[in-house]
């Protein structure tokens, strides 16, 4: 029975280094010999195996007496029993005690084996039930290794727990090195033939979130609520923030004494740029704030197809836009609205002074139903709206045979729509035709060169916002940016 105590001795400090109880360990035991037991009688076995105090292990294999044996791994022919007992019955059973020394090496490794698969489904489920609640966590540990791009991490809560950064989920800013200290968000819990891996992220927005929830008391307790959050890696971030409490101010809270709080994010995330904006829920005011550090003049919102249509001064224009782009970018998925960027001269030449500057006919800018115009019968009206046309821009391009296609649309029906359409057609382009005096005015009046360039130059011929700016903010420095910058 000596031999014994070192077995167990040697499993009790594999359960040690793998963190099980005294239970866990004698269940494994258990489990071993029952492997072991079945390679040597052939099949599964019913045992009786105790573990005693003192590390000596009492097995006993049980078998049943019959008459015809049909599984030799639990059944005795009634002849073999009674060479031990005459007095044996059929239906008896018999225990054979089996000394730990008896097994044979095939048996030891079955054991062995068995003991070690059932450590690593214990690992796994401990793992699983560990992380399956933390996505969006931040975790930490230490780099491990660096193998084609993707960083290998142990981590200091489950070392065991096979975590990895993919290349996609890093900032192209940063570079680690074996051994260095390493924090990251948990993005996924993903199943593998090996068992669970934990994959961590540093470019995920929620990384910056997680960060933000240690460096501010207020977000941690509730107070100072994250709404919405989105990022570029390694180049900007934007935050849009809110209090529940009204003496909170949710920027300053995020910003902290003399920028502290936000600048050991910062550090964090390697200079990354970040924007802390107020939240609000109507999307015209949310848009001004959104494309910050750049002041907004105006904006009109299109609430049928969320689209804001933001107008600036020509000095603000590239602080709108950004580096290639990013600064609207990301203010639009902020907001969750599309964001059409205009500088005030570009929208000025387009016949939009009148909405500008509060003057006018509205309907020159926007689209408005068909119902407000009196003209049309109820009848022509309803047939139309049958139809799917609603608004004055639906039936814009129309001509006579468009119109005669619609059922309950008569050849005088069709006449009336088209001299309304010519009508209003005439006025558009009789206001077009006295604009530029009110255009070049202001446009001489604002000097050349304070914070953007000739609108000239800005411009597109076809007058697209977007194109323009992009080609406006990669000639301009990034280095405008105004204060509402983290960096600056």
């Amino acid at each position: 029975m000596s031999d014994q105590i070192p077995v167990v001795e040697a499993f009790r400090v594999m359960a040690a280094n793998k963190s099980l109880s005294d239970n866990e360990l004698h269940d494994l035991i258990r489990d071993g010999i029952h492997a072991a037991l079945a390679r040597r009688f052939g099949g599964p076995v019913e045992a009786e195996i105790e573990i005693l105090p003192e590390g000596d292990i009492k097995i006993v294999v049980l078998k049943q007496v019959v008459e015809v044996v049909e599984d030799p791994a639990r059944e005795i022919l009634l002849e073999e029993a009674r060479w031990d007992d005459p007095d044996f019955q059929v239906g008896d059973l018999l225990e054979i005690p089996v000394e730990f020394s008896d097994f044979g090496r095939n048996a030891v490794m079955a054991a062995k084996q068995r003991i070690i698969q059932r450590v690593r489904e214990g690992e796994r489920d401990r793992i699983r039930e560990e992380f399956s609640g933390m996505v969006g966590d931040l975790v930490s540990g230490e780099v491990q290794a660096i193998e084609r791009g993707k960083i290998v991490v142990m981590l200091n809560r489950v070392r065991e727990a096979e975590a990895v950064i993919p290349w996609r989920e890093q900032n192209p800013r940063e570079r680690f090195r074996q051994g260095e200290t390493i924090r990251a968000v948990l993005a996924k819990l993903e199943e593998t033939p090996r068992g669970p891996r934990l994959i961590l992220s540093r470019a995920d927005p929620l990384f910056v979130k997680a960060l933000f929830a240690i460096e501010v008391p207020e977000i941690y307790q509730g107070i100072v609520e994250i709404k919405e959050i989105v990022r570029e890696a390694g180049g900007r971030t934007k935050v849009a923030v809110s209090s529940r409490d009204d003496s909170v101010d949710p920027v300053g809270a995020c910003v902290g004494l003399k920028g502290s709080r936000v600048q050991a994010v910062v550090s964090e995330l390697s200079g990354e740029r970040i924007d802390i904006v107020p939240w609000h829920p109507d999307p015209e005011i949310f848009s001004r704030r959104a494309l910050a550090p750049a002041k907004v003049s105006k904006v009109i919102s299109d609430s049928e197809k969320h689209v804001i249509t933001a107008i600036v001064d020509e000095d603000q224009l590239s602080l709108a836009i950004g580096r290639n782009g990013q600064n609207v970018r990301l203010a639009s998925q902020l907001i969750g609205w599309q964001i059409d960027l205009y500088s005030s001269r570009d929208w000025l030449s387009r016949g939009a002074e009148s909405s500008l500057f509060g003057g006018g006919d509205e309907y020159e800018v926007s689209d408005f139903p068909l119902a407000e115009l009196g003209d049309i019968q109820p009848t022509t009206l309803a047939a139309l709206q049958a139809a799917g046309y609603n608004t004055f821009f639906d039936v814009l391009d129309m001509d006579r045979d468009d119109f005669l296609r619609i059922p309950g649309i008569g050849d005088e029906d069709a006449t009336v729509l088209l001299a309304l359409i010519d009508e209003l057609t005439v006025e558009d382009e009789a206001a077009e035709a006295t604009s530029p005096a009110a255009v070049d005015a202001p446009a001489e009046a604002e000097p050349a060169g304070e914070g953007g360039t000739e609108s000239d130059d800005t411009t597109d011929p076809e007058g697209e916002p977007v194109g323009a700016a992009i080609s406006e903010a990669e000639s301009a420095p990034d280095s405008t940016e105004e204060s509402t910058d983290s960096r600056d």
